[in-house]
C-alpha cells in the first residue's frame, strides 16, 4: 500500500483556509523534531504513512494532523510526549476572528461567568449588524467585502453564546462616551441602543454604564475581560491594537478581579443603566 493510498483511507484534509498560529507553532515543533532526528519529510512521511506533501502542508500549518498522524509522529520523534501534548492546543483559523482573540474566543464557549468592561467601543458580543458593519468600514487598512461578511457572521455567532448558555452569567460595564459615540450614523446608533437593551433584559445578562461625569473610576489602565471555566479556572484577558494577552498568572488575575469588582460599585445599577440607554435613545 502506498502512502497516498494510506493517506485517502484517512481522510482527505482540507487546507486550512486562514491558518491558526497554533498549527503554525505545532508544524514548527514537529519540523525541528524532524530536523534534529536526520529525517527528510520524504523518510518521515514513510515512517508516519502520510505523503511528504502532507508532511510538508503540516509543517507549515497549513493543514490539521488528525490524531493517527500525531500518534505516528510521536513514535518516529522519540516519544517524547511533546506532541501530544501541543495538539491538545490545536485549533483551525477562525475567519472574522483577529488572531490573538482566538484563545479568548475559545475560552467564551465554555465560561461560566464572563465579565467585560469596555472603554472603547460596545462590546462584540453586544454589537448590532449595523455597527458592526460600521465598525468595519472605519478599519484601517480598509477590508475587502469576503473580510467584512466574515466578521459580520463570526459577531454573530458569538453573540448566540447568551441565548444558548442560559446557566452562565455575562456582565458588562460599558463608558457612556461608548454609547455617545455616534458611529455609523444616527440610525446604526438607534439600532445599536436598542439591541444592547434587548440583550440586557436576558436575565443571565448584565449591564451597567459608567457615567462620564463620575470622579472615581477603578479601571483606568484601560479594557479588560474576565473569565471563569466550569472547572474554576479564572483568566484575564487585554487587548490593544494589533494584539491581545491572555492573562493567567493568578496574582494578576486577582489584581483585575479587584479593580472589576470596585468598577462595579462605581457604576450605574442595572436599572438605571437601562433608563440612561432609554433616554438616549429618545433623544436620537
Amino acid at each position: 500500500m502506498t502512502n497516498d493510498d494510506v493517506e485517502t483511507t484517512t481522510g482527505d484534509w482540507e487546507r486550512e483556509p486562514d491558518p491558526s498560529d497554533s498549527l503554525r507553532t505545532f508544524g514548527a515543533v514537529v519540523q525541528a523534531l524532524r530536523e534534529h532526528a536526520g529525517l527528510s519529510r520524504a523518510d518521515f512521511g514513510l515512517r508516519v504513512r502520510f505523503s511528504k506533501h502532507t508532511v510538508e502542508s503540516v509543517e507549515l500549518g497549513r493543514r490539521m494532523p488528525d490524531e493517527s498522524f500525531v500518534e505516528l509522529a510521536e513514535e518516529a520523534l522519540g516519544n517524547t510526549g511533546a506532541l501530544r501534548k501541543a495538539a491538545q492546543y490545536l485549533t483551525r483559523g477562525e475567519p472574522g476572528l483577529a488572531a490573538w482573540f482566538r484563545r479568548w474566543a475559545r475560552l467564551e464557549r465554555i465560561a461560566v461567568s464572563l465579565c467585560t468592561y469596555e472603554c472603547r467601543l460596545v462590546p462584540g458580543l453586544l454589537q448590532s449588524e449595523g455597527y458592526v458593519r460600521a465598525l468595519c468600514d472605519n478599519d484601517i487598512p480598509p477590508l475587502t467585502d469576503d473580510e467584512l461578511e466574515a466578521t459580520v457572521q463570526a459577531r454573530k455567532e458569538r453573540q448566540k453564546l447568551l441565548r444558548e448558555r442560559p446557566n452562565s452569567t455575562f456582565d458588562f460595564i460599558i463608558e457612556e462616551a461608548v454609547f455617545m459615540r455616534r458611529l455609523g450614523g444616527d440610525a446604526v446608533t438607534r439600532e445599536q441602543l436598542d439591541h444592547v437593551l434587548d440583550l440586557s433584559a436576558f436575565r443571565n445578562t448584565t449591564l451597567q454604564i459608567m457615567p462620564a461625569a463620575s470622579q472615581h473610576h477603578a479601571c483606568l489602565a484601560g479594557p479588560v475581560r474576565l473569565v471563569e471555566t466550569s472547572d474554576g479556572r479564572r483568566l484575564a484577558y487585554s487587548e490593544g491594537q494589533e494584539n491581545g494577552r491572555l492573562i493567567a498568572d493568578l496574582k494578576e488575575v486577582s489584581r483585575i478581579q479587584m479593580r472589576y469588582a470596585r468598577l462595579r460599585s462605581q457604576a450605574l445599577s442595572p436599572k438605571e443603566s437601562a433608563e440612561l440607554l432609554e433616554r438616549m435613545r429618545g433623544a436620537l
